[in-house]
């Protein structure tokens, strides 16, 4: 197997590829060193079985004709699991594949679990095996062993069937517009804009102090920005847990910073740790009026025995339909409508609405009602 490393041999591919209505696509990357991704290995297939391997560190290639295969709108760019492809793609094309399709949300809608793997959809659809032992090797070393590169192949040409069986299935099920809404958020530029205002989002958990939000935002937001400057992973710069701990804690001076135990000896007296400090009063100076507490943070004034009642329901009508559950509902929306009626989250908008969203609606109003019937949880109309 040749890797192509000129731009005239990926415009060729990427012409042949082309005229055909759909190509699988998979990356390989490494970003343990990084916080951005460095793409090492870009894998092509098409519906006819043949691929191309395409060696993205070679001097000699452009990867202009393959961003203009991704933007090509007659030919549908299938992935598994797609948002850190999808990430590369925009980071380095600045462009996102249209049009789009991710095997891995169609699978969930198909009745195949919550987030399954690609080795058990090959399994399960392909009726196929993978030799997953290249699968965490150095892919920026060169020579690619050719078990790398068997390895990275198989990634693209089985997934040439587990697309058409899955386009089958949704097509027979009617179910493609439930892909829509999923699509179109893997599709977003948003989705790949690392905004360190934001940042401060996967770190909140629980936290309801608005003073905490305040300083957490502060603190993240500035780790993120150091760790972009100087392209090095967010925990190079501080670890998660120091960040949240700083948060809670709010030292506001170099001895206090020092005695958290998540601080490394002699790490308060460094420019990072003047850094910290400054951001701490950076949150000290926030309007706490303008502080939102995350979603999960809020109380649901003691419905948890009611959401654990919708979950049971999710499950039984997810069971029944033959679609994860993930793809219906978060606990965070099961916890909305238990507080709400007319909450504003998507279980209770569209197609979501149609199969869950009325039955949760139901059940919380006394006109619907769960039992077991031979090991099965059953659910009765009441109305």
């Amino acid at each position: 197997m040749n890797l192509i490393a000129t731009t005239a041999a990926l415009a060729e591919a990427c012409t042949r590829l082309s005229a055909h209505p759909f190509v699988t696509v998979d990356t390989e990357f490494m970003r343990e060193t990084t916080y951005y991704p460095k793409l090492c290995l870009i894998q092509m297939a098409s519906p006819d079985g043949s691929g191309v391997l395409v060696d993205p560190l070679s001097p000699d290639l452009d990867l202009a004709p393959f961003f203009a295969l991704m933007a090509d709108e007659g030919v549908v760019k299938v992935f598994h699991s797609a948002r850190q492809d999808l990430e590369i793609i925009w980071l380095l094309g600045g462009l996102l594949p249209q049009p789009f399709f991710d095997t891995q949300v169609a699978a969930m809608v198909c009745g195949y679990g919550d987030s399954v793997s690609y080795e058990q959809l090959v399994n399960d659809v392909a009726k196929a095996k993978i030799d997953k032992s290249s699968r965490f090797t150095d892919w920026s070393r060169r020579p690619l062993s050719d078990a790398q590169l068997s390895y990275a192949l198989s990634d693209v040409t089985h997934l040439v069937k587990v697309y058409e069986v899955l386009a089958g299935q949704l097509l027979s099920t009617d179910r493609g517009e439930w892909l829509d809404e999923e699509m179109s958020v893997l599709t977003s530029p948003e989705t790949y804009k690392a905004d360190p205002a934001s940042a401060w989002r996967r770190l909140a958990g629980r936290m309801r102090k608005p003073r905490e939000i305040a300083v957490l935002m502060e603190v993240a937001a500035w780790r993120e920005r150091e760790a972009q400057s100087r392209n090095v992973p967010r925990g190079r710069i501080l670890k998660d847990e120091a960040v949240i701990d700083v948060a809670t804690s709010a030292p506001r001076n170099v001895e206090a910073l020092g005695r958290l135990r998540s601080i490394p000896a002699g790490f308060e007296r460094s420019r990072t740790g003047t850094d910290i400090l400054a951001a701490v009063e950076r949150g000290f100076a926030r309007d706490l009026s303008d502080i939102a507490l995350p979603e999960r943070a809020r109380s649901r004034g003691g419905n948890g025995a009611l959401v654990e009642l919708l979950k049971v329901l999710l499950k039984a009508v997810c069971e029944t339909e033959g679609v994860a559950p993930k793809i219906i509902a978060t606990v965070d929306d099961l916890e909305a409508i238990a507080e709400d009626d007319a909450a504003d989250v998507a279980v209770l908008h569209g197609w979501r609405r149609a199969l869950f969203g009325e039955k949760a609606l139901a059940l919380k109003g006394g006109r619907l009602a769960l039992s077991a019937e031979r090991g099965r949880v059953v659910v009765r109309d009441l109305a």
